[in-house]
Formats: structure tokens, C-alpha cells, sequence
């Protein structure tokens, strides 16, 4: 198995980590969103690869919106013609207009003459209804066609964001393939998860729903205030009055709720995290009664994420109908003032209903905008956790022209190495080692001594501060990382297993694996026979939580996973400790044929097991303090000793 594919261990005590329940009790989320304005600009600019399609549902949205704008006009003159026709009949056939305009003046309707004087009444003539009918289908077509225009642009939309969404997704899994393990040491991976799923979906969901919306407003708003310019200059200026107070508003609850939605998907990334590691350690969790103080904790943070969510839907949510508020304020205005033009001849019935409806029209999608100010700022709020994981620092490149390997011997030397996790705090101090190809190396010490880290080092998990370390002869930086930990293969004491067939397990990262091949790396971690009394055989489906495997059987196939990769180096990090005692004697001396030939290194707490080892490296605060084989070792009576005696006691009598 290629340690590239596989997970590894890290030395997390030598790492400030606030995870778990604890870290996210104690954690508190930002108190606002850091860089707004960046984060939705950076959003916005992600839609760069759409310029085409995004100009065309512009130029659809454009002329929907024009379409649409015409209707009431239209209807506007409908409504004329029926209303001046009423009239027309009521009056006296076979008279001039100018007559019965003086009539009403000799009766003092004075305001009724000079509407009459200012319309097409016609006296003696009814309604127009082959005009109406005329108008009234105008109008339909224009609305269908200006319908079918938003439905297309809708389809388009859809393709637009879920294409920008992918990108995303892909960028973040690259990003997280290209991230040190150091970041990983100190990120939640709940929160991590959280980044990677519902912060991006959140996105999708803004882009979705908030992006083509606001287009259609801000057009709708600009279309519709024309019209109304156009019928009446005096009842625009008083339409008018609602942008800057909606603007108002609108700015300072959304200062207020944007706060609250950071600490919304903040609160929902540290649920998430205790979610996953509560349930990862469902089994100690009852075993340790920890089930109580768990559920409060969650509790806790379902409290805080409910306060967060609460305040940040409520706040934005006053937005909408503050502006429909002061939208229908206006309208009572224009209502009254409008009847009163009618009423003095100042405006056709006609234009006055036509300018009702283009100010419904334009209130509606200043609320609307209003109304979608809340989901942008919760994606805004998303997209910044987001880019948060896309700027973190990432591994140093490789050399443009580093070394390639095909396989390596096997020649390993540490010289005068440093490294330390925290600036202040050094762990690995001027550490030499010289390993030969082929020989076991064990390395032994008590937690925290530095075991894992001298592996995580060779295999540029972390980079040294100091020193070198070679490989055959060449600096370990001078190859790419993907070229020298396919030198290595693995097996950890934690094992890892994913969803899916038992063969698909052990040859994990081959496309078309041979079945022979398979077969063999099986019964050389014998668990062949486990494998074939299966109802499925090797192609029986395995699961990470798999129950009806066992944790030895588990780590056999892990085991069977390294000798199927053949590797030119093994690492072996407590690979035996979930095998009964009968079956770590046969995983030995499948391992001791596995080793030959090899570089091993073999980090181990049962010292039982590396004593057959070529040389046994005692660790200890970073320090090499001893070295040999198990009998010189035991003949020193020295640190080695002391470890060794106090494991096996009897054997020394």
C-alpha cells in the first residue's frame, strides 16, 4: 500500500488543537465577518468562466423585464377605452363634444368638463371592443413571451451556479490534497466538513436564488421608474421618496444581521465537529459514561446555534417588510394623488391604473431585493469560510526539476536534524541516524518522544528546520513528494477501511487489480482463509463500521494492503497491537519475509515484537539516547532496559 493513498498518524501532542467538545464549547465565533465586501466580490468574480452565458441571461432578463413593463401601459389604454365609452353612450348622441362640454359647465361640473375635454370621449359612442380585444391579446403575448424569456434565463441560471459550485467543490478538494498535515492538526474535521458541504451549498443556494433575482429587480426597478417618468414626472418624484428609505433601512439591519450569520455557519462548523467525534467514539463514549456530559455539550452548542440562527433570520428578516412598509406608504400617496389628478383632467383613468401598477411593480422588487439581502450575506458569510480553507498555506511546491525514483534501495541518513511543531517548543534536536538498505530499524520510547514524527519527517508529512535527510544518497527535498512516498508502504495501529469489496480493500489505489496478486498479499497476512469462508469471497462488501469484521481481521487486511503494494520501504507503526497472540506469531513471520530486502521501520510499544530487529532506536524527548540490537541493548541495562523490564519482569528472573 502506497503511503501516498493512505492515512497517517500524527504526533497531535506536540500541536495546539481545540477540537473536540471541549474546543468547541471554549471556541467563539468572529465577532463579524472580516472582509465582507472581499468575500462577495471574490464570489462574484468565481462567475469569470460564465461571462458568455451570464451576457446572455443578462440580455434575457433585459428584454423580460421590458416586455413586462409595456403591460400596464397597455392595459392602461384598455382600461380608456372602456371607460370612455361608458361615458359616450351616456351622453346624448348627435351632439359635439365641445357641446356637452358646456352643457356640464352650465350644470357646474366643472371638474367632469375638463376631464371630458382632455379624453376621446365621444358622445353617442359606446365601448371599442375590437380595440379592447386587441389591446387585451397585446398584452397577453407580451406577458408569455416576457415569461418565456425569465424561464429560459432560469434554465441558464441553474447551469451557471451549479458549474461555478463544482468548481468550488473541486478547488477545495484539491486545496485540501495540497495542505500540510499541520493544518490538519489543528482544524476540526467537522468544521473542515463544514467548509466543504453545507458552506458550499449554501453558496449554491445564494447563487441560485439571490443572483438572478437581484438582476430582475434592479432592471425591473429601472424599467418600471422609466415608465412612470414617461406618464407622470410628479408621481415618479413621490415613488422615488422609497429608494433612499429602503436603502436606509436596508443598510443598517443588515450591519446588524451579517454579524449574526458568521456566527451562524461558524457555530454550525463546531456542531458539526462534535457531531463527528461523538459519534466516531460512540463505543467509549458509553463505556466511560460520557453520554450524559456529551449530549449537553451538544446541547450547549445546538443552544448557541439556535441564538445565532435566530437573531440572524429575524434581524435580516425586518428588512422585507420595513420596505414593504414605506412601499405601500408611498402607494396610499400616489392612490391619492393620482385620483385627484383624474378628477381635475390632469390624467387619463388609464394612466392613473397603469401607475398604481407600476409602483406595486416597483416597490415589489425593492422588497424583494430587501428580502434577498439576508441570503447574501449568509452566503457571503460561506464563501469567506470558504476562501478561509483556499488561502490557508499550503505545502512548499516541489523543485521544478526534482529527481525521479523508480524504486529506491533503501540507504537512509539523518544528519544533524532539527525540527520543532511550535516555534518555542523544539522536539527533534540534533538527531543523526544512519540506516542500511534492508535492515530493521525499531524505534521505542515512551508517548511523545518523537517516534511518529522521525516517519512523518522522512516521508515530508513536515518539513525539517534543520539538517538533512537522504535517500540513497539524495536530499528527500530534491525528489517530489509524490515520487517518495511511493517508496513507502504503511500499516498503522489505527486501521482504515472504506466502502467496498474485500479485494477492492487490499489493492487499494490499483484501477484493474490482479486477481493473483490479491490473492497472494492475502494469504501472506493470512487472511486468506477469513476471506474465502465469506459468502462473497473477495468480493464480499466491506464497510468502515463493518460489524461483521473484526478488529484483527481489519488489521490483516490492512497488513494484506502492504504486501500487495510491494513497497521499497515499510513503516510499521504498532501493526500488530489488534491481533490475538496466536495470530501476531503468524503476522511476524509473514512480516519478517515481507521485510527482507526492505528498509523497515518499525515504531512499536510491545517490545516482544522488535527484537529480532537489526537495530533498536531508544527515543526521548526528541533525543536518540540509545542504540543497538536487543542483546546489546539489554546488556548496557539502560534506558532500553528499564522499558523491557517493565513489560516483562519475569523474563529477567
Amino acid at each position: 500500500m502506497s503511503s501516498r493513498e493512505t492515512p497517517v498518524s500524527t504526533a497531535r501532542q506536540h500541536t495546539p488543537i481545540m477540537r473536540g467538545p471541549m474546543g468547541a464549547m471554549f471556541g467563539t465565533p468572529p465577532a463579524k465577518s472580516k472582509d465582507f465586501k472581499g468575500s462577495l466580490k471574490r464570489l462574484l468574480s468565481e462567475l469569470g468562466a460564465e461571462r458568455k452565458t451570464l451576457a446572455t441571461v443578462m440580455v434575457l432578463i433585459s428584454t423580460s423585464v421590458i416586455l413586462g413593463a409595456f403591460g400596464p401601459k397597455i392595459l392602461g389604454r384598455a382600461t380608456n377605452y372602456v371607460f370612455y365609452g361608458f361615458l359616450g353612450k351616456r351622453m346624448s348622441p348627435g351632439i359635439s363634444k365641445s357641446e356637452a362640454i358646456n352643457r356640464l359647465q352650465s350644470q357646474g361640473q366643472d371638474r367632469l368638463a375638463a376631464m371630458i375635454g382632455k379624453s376621446s370621449v365621444i358622445p353617442g359612442v359606446g365601448i371599442n371592443f375590437e380595440a379592447v380585444s386587441k389591446l387585451l391579446l397585446l398584452a397577453i403575448v407580451l406577458y408569455l413571451f416576457s415569461s418565456l424569456f425569465m424561464w429560459v434565463q432560469g434554465y441558464l441560471m441553474a447551469g451557471v451556479t451549479q458549474r461555478t459550485v463544482y468548481r468550488l467543490r473541486r478547488l477545495a478538494e484539491e486545496k485540501i490534497g495540497r495542505l500540510p498535515l499541520r493544518y490538519f492538526d489543528t482544524q476540526s474535521r467537522g468544521d473542515l466538513l463544514s467548509r466543504v458541504t453545507n458552506d458550499i451549498d449554501n453558496i449554491s443556494n445564494s447563487l441560485q436564488q439571490g443572483l438572478s433575482q437581484i438582476l430582475n429587480s434592479i432592471l425591473t426597478v429601472a424599467s418600471v421608474l422609466a415608465m412612470m417618468i414617461w406618464i407622470s414626472p410628479v408621481l415618479a418624484i413621490v415613488s422615488l421618496i422609497a429608494i433612499p428609505l429602503s436603502a436606509f433601512f436596508s443598510v443598517r439591519i443588515g450591519k446588524r444581521s451579517q454579524r449574526e450569520f458568521i456566527a451562524q455557519w461558524d457555530w454550525t462548523g463546531k456542531l458539526n465537529g462534535h457531531v463527528e467525534e461523538m459519534h466516531t467514539g460512540h463505543s467509549l463514549i458509553k463505556v466511560f459514561g460520557r453520554r450524559d456530559r456529551a449530549i449537553s455539550e451538544f446541547s450547549s452548542l445546538n443552544e448557541r446555534l439556535y441564538e445565532s440562527s435566530f437573531r440572524a433570520q429575524f434581524i435580516s428578516g425586518l428588512i422585507q417588510p420595513t420596505t414593504l412598509l414605506i412601499s405601500n406608504l408611498i402607494y396610499v400617496a400616489i392612490a391619492v394623488l393620482g385620483g385627484y389628478r383624474v378628477a381635475t383632467g390632469a390624467m387619463t383613468l388609464g394612466d392613473v391604473q397603469a401607475f398604481i401598477q407600476y409602483s406595486r411593480q416597483f416597490g415589489m422588487p425593492l422588497a424583494q431585493i430587501a428580502g434577498l439581502i439576508n441570503t447574501v450575506q449568509s452566503g457571503a458569510a460561506s464563501a469567506e469560510r470558504l476562501f478561509q480553507l483556499l488561502d490557508a498555506q499550503e505545502e512548499e511546491p516541489d523543485l521544478a526539476n526534482s529527481i525521479t525514483v523508480n524504486r529506491a534501495r533503501g540507504d537512509i541518513v539523518f544528519k544533524d536534524v532539527f525540527f520543532k511543531y511550535n516555534p518555542d517548543q523544539p522536539l527533534i534536536e540534533d538527531f543523526s541516524l544512519k540506516v542500511s538498505a534492508g535492515q530493521t530499524v525499531a524505534i521505542v520510547g515512551p508517548t511523545g518522544a518523537g517516534k511518529t514524527t522521525i516517519v512523518n519527517l522522512l516521508m515530508r508529512f513536515y518539513e525539517i528546520d534543520k539538517g538533512s535527510i537522504t535517500l540513497d544518497g539524495t536530499d528527500i527535498r530534491e525528489l517530489s513528494r509524490d515520487n517518495l512516498r511511493k517508496q513507502f508502504g504503511m500499516v498503522l495501529q489505527d486501521t482504515w477501511l472504506f466502502t467496498g469489496t474485500m479485494s477492492e480493500n487490499i489493492a487499494f489505489g490499483e484501477i484493474d487489480p490482479d486477481a493473483q496478486s490479491v490473492a497472494r498479499a492475502a494469504k501472506a497476512a493470512n487472511i486468506d482463509h477469513f476471506l474465502r469462508s465469506l459468502p462473497g469471497g473477495y468480493g464480499s462488501m466491506l464497510t468502515d463500521d463493518n460489524s461483521t469484521v473484526s478488529a484483527g481481521e481489519r488489521q490483516l487486511i490492512t497488513i494484506a494492503r502492504a504486501f500487495f503494494a510491494d513497497p521499497a520501504i515499510l513503516i510499521l507503526d504498532e501493526a500488530t497491537s489488534s491481533v490475538d497472540t496466536r495470530t501476531e506469531v503468524l503476522v511476524q513471520e509473514a512480516m519478517s519475509k515481507l521485510r527482507a530486502g526492505r528498509t523497515s521501520f518499525v515504531i512499536a510499544h510491545r517490545l516482544s515484537t522488535i527484537r529480532g530487529a537489526d537495530s533498536i532506536l531508544v527515543m526521548e524527548n526528541g533525543h536518540l539516547v540509545e542504540q543497538g540490537n536487543h542483546i546489546d541493548l539489554m546488556a548496557r541495562k539502560g534506558r532500553y532496559f528499564e522499558l523491557y523490564a517493565s513489560q516483562f519482569s519475569q523474563a529477567l528472573n
